[in-house]
């Protein structure tokens, strides 16, 4: 199994990658809203007003999916795999139910194969993208706390009673260290706990006193305003939904109204905005353009700023508004087709004939698809029907009346004529549970007991594969006709014999007998072999109250009696078994287990 097979195998994957998707619409109804409130107030609000404005935007932002997640029950969105599941009372002589060979992968779909295909993708796309910028987040942090005692010294005392006089002007009352640094191009806070104030070498001897004491107060605003730590929770946003230009948008306007805030204090506070201009002038021409401090809290256009503190007005640039509009509408298309591009109906059986079985066989349970799309069952109890239409084992339904097990029903389903795999036959068989059974679920992960396979002390027992052991079958087209003694390779049976029971299979891998195994013990059962490699299976054991996915015969009144006692002189038990002839083990403990629940359900209507 690939990365991409286990990605996908994951229950919570398809919740992720969903939560991910319906975030393209939240991002941009969010950003929508966001810029209608912005320009609602764009006269009458200053940078204080609007930087709050769009604070409460990403914050809103980087709640939605957390939101979207936690409202997100386990969806209905059930894995398919072609298979085909049987139960059979151990008291019946000679009856065979075969088992298809189950995928390797495990794919999620909802009405069609799309997302099951593309949500692993979204979220391991996401996954790198995400691990990126938490890098990159993490290296911005590292840097940072190195720029506090790499290539620095401290400043004048001079300065560093004139940095506390300022602070004290704009009522910061903790203590704020000076530092002239090597690495630093223009004025930077870092930190926020313990905050330092890194000037770049010879500013405070290169310009004028009063210009420099402006710089100073902008970056005391920063301190006064905690604007380094909001800074780090931009950065957290950006890091996870870095796939949205939306949240970037704003966030650009957040670091823009944050610089414009801090002018305004260091402006007024200095008590000459043309000082504090030439400040910014002087700096600016002295100082890279690429030149960004790790984790500063810094943004805007200088041109702009300069511009606003002298009351002139510029143009507002319409580029980067028509590319936002131009992705908003494309993320908003994107989402479109992925919520709603879905077959406009589920689909279904052209005839479907559902029957009670009454009379009839009572004791073997049949499910074949049918070349052409169709389906034919036989004495299927509603539970087995279930099984195969969303993928589940026995112990994985929970509710409905009694009913479901203990009534068996003959289908006759005809398809389009068109050849069609497994999958597709099985979702026309959800859709005709829907209908005719009036079948309403819903997915839960609960805490259950389940069996760990393990190896025994002895070694495992598990023989190579022999020519003639089983025979050839195409996983992906109709179920064939049962050949007594011998099943499809890769797959497993199980069959009731007069001594007991015996599941048998050729070529199998270790995957698809864990999944029997499961069933007939009606507990999930999770490999902990190792094994690889496929093997011969052959395990003969009488039935007892271990195994619970062994029913009694169909129709019986009393369906949760218990199974027969073991008979002393027959084969070994289960457990015993599975040690002795197949050197492996199985051990009682807890996990999580994903649980279809019937919400309702009705006995079918008439044909």
């Amino acid at each position: 199994m690939n990365a991409m097979q286990f990605l996908a195998a994951q229950p919570w994957v398809e919740r992720l990658g969903w939560t991910l998707v319906h975030f393209l619409w939240q991002g941009v109804s969010i950003s929508v809203l966001y810029a209608a409130a912005r320009s609602w107030m764009a006269r009458a609000a200053g940078p204080n007003s609007r930087y709050l404005l769009a604070c409460l935007a990403l914050a809103a932002m980087l709640a939605a999916p957390f939101v979207t997640w936690s409202l997100m029950r386990p969806s209905d969105l059930v894995p398919v795999a072609a298979h085909a599941a049987g139960r059979v009372p151990s008291a019946v002589p000679a009856v065979a139910i075969t088992f298809p060979t189950l995928p390797t992968s495990v794919r999620a779909t909802v009405s069609g194969a799309w997302p099951g295909q593309v949500l692993p993708w979204v979220v391991l796309i996401w996954l790198a993208g995400a691990i990126a910028f938490w890098v990159r987040l993490l290296g911005g942090w590292v840097v940072a706390a190195r720029m506090r005692s790499m290539l620095v010294r401290p400043a004048p005392p001079e300065w560093q009673r004139t940095l506390g006089k300022l602070g004290a002007r704009i009522g910061i009352s903790r203590p704020v260290r000076l530092l002239v640094s090597a690495l630093v191009e223009a004025p930077t806070v870092v930190g926020w706990l313990r905050p330092v104030v890194l000037v770049p070498l010879g500013a405070l001897a290169g310009l004028p006193a009063d210009q420099v004491e402006a710089l100073l107060i902008h970056e005391l605003a920063h301190i006064r305003r905690y604007d380094y730590l909001v800074n780090i929770l931009q950065s957290v946003a950006e890091a996870l939904l870095f796939y949205h230009p939306a949240v970037w948008w704003v966030s650009g306007h957040i670091r823009a109204e944050r610089e414009l805030c801090c002018d305004d204090v260091a402006a007024q506070a200095s008590g000459s905005v043309l000082t504090y201009v030439q400040a910014l002038a002087e700096l600016e021409s002295c100082r890279p353009v690429h030149a960004h401090a790790a984790l500063a809290a810094n943004g805007g256009s200088l041109a702009d700023r300069i511009a606003r503190l002298l009351g002139q007005s510029r143009p507002a640039s319409q580029a980067h508004s028509g590319m936002g509009a131009m992705v908003s509408a494309i993320l908003l298309v994107i989402t479109a087709c992925g919520l709603f591009a879905q077959p406009d109906a589920a689909p279904r059986f052209e005839v479907a004939s559902v029957k009670l079985n009454v009379g009839g066989d009572r004791r073997g349970m049949l499910v074949r698809v049918l070349p052409g799309g169709g389906l034919v069952t036989a004495n299927a109890s509603l539970q087995l029907l279930m099984q195969n239409a969303y993928t589940m084992q026995a112990f994985q339904i929970s509710g409905g009346p009694g009913w479901i097990q203990s009534e068996g029903y003959n289908i006759e389903a005809k398809g389009d004529g068109k050849a069609a795999t497994r999958d597709q036959v099985y979702l026309k068989l959800r859709s005709l549970l829907e209908d005719r059974f009036q079948l309403k679920v819903h997915r839960e992960t609960r805490e259950l007991p389940v069996y760990a396979l393990t190896v025994a002390k002895s070694g495992p027992k598990l023989p190579q594969p022999k020519e003639g052991s089983c025979f050839a079958n195409d996983p992906n087209g109709p179920t064939p006709p049962p050949v007594r003694g011998k099943f499809p390779c890769g797959s497993v049976g199980v069959m009731g014999e007069s001594s007991g029971a015996r599941i048998q299979g050729g070529k199998v891998q270790m995957a698809e007998f864990v999944r029997i195994l499961a069933m007939v013990m009606g507990r999930p059962v999770v490999d902990r072999t190792g094994f690889t490699e496929t093997f011969d299976l052959v395990l003969a054991f009488t039935p007892d109250q271990a195994v619970a996915g062994l029913p009694r015969p169909m129709g019986a009144s009393d369906a949760g009696s218990p199974a027969p006692a073991a008979d002393p002189t027959g084969p070994p038990q289960i457990f015993s078994a599975i040690q002795e002839q197949l050197g492996l083990k199985l051990d009682s403990t807890k996990g999580p287990v994903e649980v279809l629940v019937i919400d309702h359900v009705e006995r079918p209507s008439a044909n």
